[in-house]
C-alpha cells in the first residue's frame, strides 16, 4: 500500500461522527419516503400478497379481521416490510459509503460485489416462497383442514384472518431472505480466510443436516415445503464451495506471480 493511500484512510474523529449523522440521516429519510410509498400503495401490495393463497385454495376464498384495527394494522405491517425491502440497498449503500474512506481500494472492491449480491439473493429466496412454497402450503394446511371430515361430519373450514396470514407470510419470506445469504456469507468469510476450501468440502454432510435441522423449523409440517428449502440451500452451499475454492486459487496465483525470483 502506498503512504498516499494509507494518508486518506484517516480522518479525524470528528469528521468520523459528522459523517456517520449525516448518513443515518439519509438512511432514515430513504425508508421513511420507502414507507410511506409502501403504505400509499398497500392495497395493491395486499391484493399481491393474497394471490397465493387464492392459488392455493384454488377458490375465491375470503380473509377475515376480527380486530376493529386489524386491516390498519396489516397496511401498516406491508409499509414497514415493504419499506425495508425497498430502502435495504440504499441503506446499505450509505452503510458501504461510511465505510469505504477507511477501506484500501483492494478492500473496496472486495466488498462492493457482496453489498450487490445480498439484496439478489434475498429476492431469489422471496421468489422462492411466493411463486412455490405458499401455495403449496396452503394447498396443504386446507386439505388438513379438509381431512378432519367424514361422509356424515363436514371438515374444518378454514378462514383465516388476514393479520396472521400476512404474518405468516412475511416471516417464510424473511426466513428464506436470510437463510439465502448462505452463500455470500460463506464467500466473505473465505474472502477474510476465516473458512478454506477443504473446510467446507468436508463439512458437506455436516452442512446437509444443518439445512435439514433449520428447514424443518422454518417450513410449515409438510415434505415438499421442507424439500423446496433443503434443495436450493445445499445447491448454494455447493455454489459457495466452489467461489472459495476459485478465491483461494486466485489468491495463490497472485501470490506466486508476486514472489520475488
Amino acid at each position: 500500500m502506498s503512504q498516499a493511500e494509507i494518508d486518506a484512510s484517516e480522518a479525524p474523529l470528528l469528521d468520523h461522527l459528522v459523517e456517520l449523522r449525516q448518513r443515518l440521516i439519509y438512511s432514515v429519510a430513504g425508508f421513511f419516503i420507502a414507507f410511506f410509498t409502501a403504505f400509499y400503495f398497500s392495497s395493491t401490495l395486499l391484493h399481491f400478497l393474497i394471490l397465493p393463497f387464492k392459488q392455493g385454495t384454488g377458490q375465491d376464498v375470503a380473509l377475515i379481521s376480527i380486530k376493529l384495527l386489524g386491516v390498519f394494522l396489516v397496511k401498516l405491517k406491508i409499509a414497514m416490510f415493504g419499506g425495508m425491502f425497498v430502502a435495504f440497498p440504499w441503506i446499505a449503500t450509505q452503510i458501504y459509503r461510511f465505510v469505504a474512506p477507511g477501506l484500501y481500494k483492494n478492500e473496496r472492491h472486495a466488498l462492493l460485489p457482496y453489498l450487490i449480491a445480498t439484496p439478489v439473493f434475498f429476492v431469489l429466496g422471496a421468489a422462492l416462497v411466493y411463486f412455490f412454497l405458499l401455495p403449496v402450503a396452503i394447498k396443504f394446511f386446507f386439505a388438513l383442514a379438509a381431512s378432519t371430515g367424514d361422509a356424515t361430519t363436514a371438515g374444518i373450514q378454514l378462514m383465516p384472518d388476514i393479520e396472521a396470514y400476512l404474518d405468516f407470510v412475511m416471516t417464510l419470506i424473511l426466513a428464506f431472505g436470510v437463510t439465502f445469504q448462505l452463500p455470500v456469507a460463506l464467500t466473505l468469510l473465505g474472502q477474510l480466510g476465516v473458512v478454506k476450501h477443504e473446510q467446507l468440502k468436508r463439512g458437506r454432510r455436516f452442512a446437509l443436516v444443518g439445512v435439514a435441522i433449520l428447514a424443518g423449523i422454518i417450513t410449515p409440517p409438510d415434505p415438499i415445503s421442507m424439500v423446496t428449502m433443503i434443495v436450493p440451500l445445499f445447491a448454494l452451499y455447493e455454489v459457495a464451495v466452489v467461489m472459495v475454492g476459485f478465491m483461494e486459487r486466485r489468491r495463490a496465483a497472485k501470490s506466486t506471480d508476486i514472489a520475488p525470483k
